[in-house]
């Protein structure tokens, strides 16, 4: 059973996704809230598997309510869902510790897939929005610095971290450094965990702020 916390200002929004969701086996809405600070707290009492989080909201907003759940260590992972399509707010929410990114005319199968995604420990951003993702951060990432993570990291790992920050599936990776993909993802397992990302979107901005990655053509 994957549990949700639905995070909107708009009660019609929230009434909107518990119908969705409850209509869905495997899927349960513990709770709502209305603001960040309220978010800030349900998710302390309620555990939820996966926050489903607005981004403008009164008082508190999503990027700040998303920053302090992450940074409380708890094991609920953090899915925006907002109606603005602008580059700062994805930038804003992946850096502040969000697994996912998805806008709200996504179709009902894509947001459902975005829960089970991010639940399992993955992450998902909005298809319109990744290359511009990828873009954004070759453009405008951090210059390139030492990180002791890095050094953590084998030869193998190091390569695999890079094809993660190029945006390469498990799928592309095998393909490319002549791989099985479960050995691909063990490797993926061991690069998140060196590194101390929560995911796979935060191993790409580590890549990226580290200098070691830049979008490759496809």
């Amino acid at each position: 059973m994957t549990t949700v916390l639905i995070v909107d200002d708009q009660p019609l929004q929230r009434y909107g996704f518990r119908m969705l969701l409850d209509s869905v086996p495997g899927t349960e809405v513990v709770g709502e809230a209305a603001h960040g600070a309220e978010a800030v707290r349900r998710a302390a009492q309620l555990r939820p598997d996966v926050v489903l989080m607005d981004i403008r909201m009164p008082g508190m907003d999503g990027i700040e309510a998303t920053r302090r759940i992450v940074a409380t260590g708890a094991r609920s992972r953090v899915l925006v869902l907002t109606t603005f399509d602008l580059d700062e707010y994805v930038h804003a929410a992946l850096r502040a510790g969000a697994s996912g990114f998805l806008l709200k005319d996504a179709r009902p199968d894509e947001l459902l897939a975005g829960i089970r995604a991010v639940a399992g420990g993955d992450a998902v951003i909005a298809p319109a929005l990744t290359r511009r993702l990828l873009d954004e951060f070759a453009r405008y990432g951090c210059a390139p610095t030492d990180d002791p993570r890095v050094d953590r990291l084998t030869e193998r790992e190091r390569e695999i971290l890079v094809a993660i920050g190029k945006g390469w599936t498990n799928g592309e990776i095998a393909t490319r450094l002549v791989l099985s993909e479960s050995t691909v993802k063990t490797h993926v397992g061991r690069v998140l965990a060196k590194t101390g990302a929560r995911d796979r979107v935060q191993a790409v901005i580590f890549a990226y702020d580290l200098g070691l990655a830049r979008p490759s053509v496809r």
